[in-house]
């Protein structure tokens, strides 16, 4: 029976060049000459730092790009709270890998309201979806694209 898997990744070796692209980026802005302002990457996630608010916002954006053109799509980021240590601000951006249960629900609900003929389950941090034809699969895979839910979703393990 067809399936695939609807999940939710970040490959880390395109987010490690991402942010390597943005601390060139950096490097070679000329807003940013004689700032200290940098990007650190821990595992899933970065730490911005810089001299002000309105650069980290800049810094943010140059991140975003980068990671468009690492082929990463930018929902997988959640921001968060600005801190202030002494003369710098940082704040902690992270990604988002696997889906988290709510999320899961809702796209199984999704589905099930669609009325297509498919079985979708949770399967740890992945949903399965399976079907008799590979078209319905297709639609279903179109109507989790078109579906605003707020992270990036991948889809793989198709399988005829």
């Amino acid at each position: 029976m067809p399936s695939f898997d609807v999940v939710s990744e970040v490959d880390l070796h395109e987010f490690t060049n991402a942010v390597d692209q943005a601390n060139r980026v950096i490097s070679t802005r000329f807003d940013f000459k004689g700032v200290d302002a940098k990007f650190d990457r821990q595992e899933l996630s970065v730490t911005l730092f810089a001299e002000a608010d309105f650069q980290l916002t800049q810094m943010a954006d140059m991140l975003r790009s980068s990671l468009i053109k690492c082929k990463i799509d930018p929902l997988a980021m959640s921001e968060g709270e600005v801190e202030t240590a002494g003369m710098q601000v940082k704040q902690l951006i992270s990604m988002q890998n696997g889906l988290e249960q709510p999320l899961a629900k809702k796209i199984i609900k999704l589905i099930k309201e669609s009325k297509m003929k498919v079985q979708s389950q949770i399967q740890g941090e992945q949903v399965r979806v399976t079907g008799k034809k590979r078209d319905d699969l297709q639609q279903a895979m179109a109507l989790l694209r078109d579906a605003d839910l707020d992270q990036a979703l991948q889809f793989n393990n198709f399988r005829d």
